[in-house]
């Protein structure tokens, strides 16, 4: 239920965010080229709206298994020993974000004591870089759901992309296609 809801918000979030950058930056287009003027503010918050969509958007690589997995030398393993070496990395993707999580905190907090805006947008800075921690709680959220698959055997590791694989693919089809007539 959690993970579902989590989800849908990712999902909904990463797509309002996409939309958003499109359509901003096709109409700062329109404005300098066509009427040799611009916004202000709308280099300033396609920045930021590309970062809250890449942040968004690693957690959410992560459950659908959108990131590149170099595993030669895990596929050597049995399926225990896979899930060992996958436990171990998952923990240790989840210190490294709890050390991030802790900077983003203190970095927010100071952020939010001093006051200051943004240059361009009247938005404070600390609401417009909250996305280093939200982003990093969810993708430590993420990481937690692989935690406990892969403890309790419904996962030998990350779900990965894999690339060799796909280009076989790729050429076999291709060399079908130009051997038939």
């Amino acid at each position: 239920m959690f993970f579902r809801v989590l989800n849908q918000i990712e999902e909904a979030v990463i797509s309002l965010l996409l939309v958003g950058i499109t359509l901003l930056v096709f109409f700062e287009v329109i404005l300098r080229f066509v009427f040799n003027t611009g916004l202000t503010w709308g280099q300033e918050a396609t920045l930021y709206l590309s970062a809250w969509f890449v942040l968004f958007g690693v957690s959410y690589g992560l459950k659908v298994g959108a990131h590149i997995g170099v595993d030669a030398f895990v596929q050597l393993f049995s399926p225990l020993g896979q899930r060992l070496i996958s436990a171990i990395a998952i923990l240790l993707s989840l210190v490294y974000c709890g050390l991030f999580i802790q900077g983003a905190w203190v970095y927010l907090g100071k952020m939010k004591r001093i006051g200051i805006d943004l240059e361009d947008i009247p938005i404070q800075t600390w609401i417009a870089q909250s996305i280093l921690l939200l982003g990093l709680v969810m993708l430590s959220i993420r990481l937690l759901g692989l935690f406990w698959a892969v403890i309790t055997g419904k996962a030998t590791g990350f779900l990965r992309n894999d690339e060799a694989k796909e280009s076989m693919h790729l050429a076999e089809e291709i060399k079908r296609g130009v051997e038939t007539p």
